[in-house]
């Protein structure tokens, strides 16, 4: 007998004794179940820059966690090797990541490094005692959710990053995904009132201005404030293709400026990561790791998008 699976866009008809897409969910014996649920092969200390947040607690540091799987097999992916391969690692109770946060006074866990949308089980639990413990939480997604996912996820988590990859030619060639499921729940995270950034890992030669400013469009038509645009290293199937250059992105990140989106940084990149007040224009942060006091801008009073404290 088939059994639905839920926690993602593709909502696999899984049968007995076989996986999902991702080769985590499994059902057994009629139940669907995370392979490996609590086996954490990726456990750091992270600046919340990293992830990248640049406007949620600036200046501390996230317990990072990540499980083995996903839900794309992006050509380019950064972390295949936790991603796709499947290694289980230690088994870590939710009670003791949230436990070890405390006692090493970590203001935040993230859930980051391959796609926490197939062990969201996992992250749920561990995100439900740290609210308990008023210790944030923060996930780091493709955002290729399904709508059943993102009403279990946005009561209990408070900050994301989401990637938006490109277009859908895009998403079909290279991540071997869809577009639509991300836009949706980037709508959904900026309805909800929840911290949001977007970051795009822009490929030279493939992610071209006329991309950026369909993308542009379609974060700014939702309500998008922090937008990341990073250089591409050659990764995984992607090795042959050259480091997009510092021009290159530097270009890019003009023509993305060219949107309202108020807040567009650079990432792995040496160009600068300022912040400038959307209202007067002025320089706030000459470092992301700065906060910003009282949230908002002490020349013009203008608010800041953020959690700043």
């Amino acid at each position: 007998m088939k059994v639905l699976c839920d926690f993602c866009y593709r909502k696999c008809q899984i049968s007995e004794n076989g996986y999902g897409w991702c080769r985590v969910r499994k059902n057994e014996k009629g139940r669907i179940e995370s392979e490996g649920f609590g086996h954490i092969p990726a456990i750091a200390s992270d600046p919340v820059e990293k992830k990248p947040l640049y406007h949620f607690l600036p200046g501390t540091m996230t317990l990072s966690l990540g499980a083995s799987g996903c839900n794309l097999s992006c050509d380019f992916c950064q972390n295949w090797t936790l991603s796709q391969n499947h290694e289980k690692g230690e088994y870590i109770a939710a009670e003791a990541v949230v436990e070890f946060a405390g006692k090493n006074g970590f203001p935040s866990i993230s859930f980051t490094y391959s796609e926490p949308l197939v062990w969201q089980d996992y992250m749920l639990e561990t995100a439900a005692k740290a609210k308990e413990m008023g210790i944030r939480t923060i996930m780091v997604s493709n955002g290729d959710a399904s709508e059943e996912a993102m009403n279990r996820i946005l009561p209990l988590l408070d900050a994301f990053n989401i990637d938006l990859k490109g277009d859908e030619g895009f998403y079909r060639n290279i991540c071997h995904g869809e577009l639509q499921p991300v836009l949706r729940t980037i709508q959904r995270i900026t309805e909800s009132g929840k911290h949001l950034e977007v970051t795009t890992l822009v490929i030279e030669g493939i992610h071209d201005g006329k991309m950026i400013r369909a993308l542009g469009k379609m974060l700014e038509d939702s309500g998008v404030s922090v937008w990341h645009l990073t250089r591409f290293y050659p990764h995984y199937k992607m090795i042959d293709r050259s480091p997009t250059s510092e021009l290159y992105l530097a270009k890019i990140i003009d023509i993305a400026k060219e949107t309202n989106i108020p807040y567009i940084y650079p990432g792995n990149s040496v160009l600068k990561a300022e912040t400038r007040c959307p209202g007067c224009g002025k320089t706030l942060r000459k470092h992301i790791g700065e906060t910003i006091e009282d949230g908002s801008c002490p020349y013009c009073g203008e608010r800041i998008y953020g959690v700043w404290n």
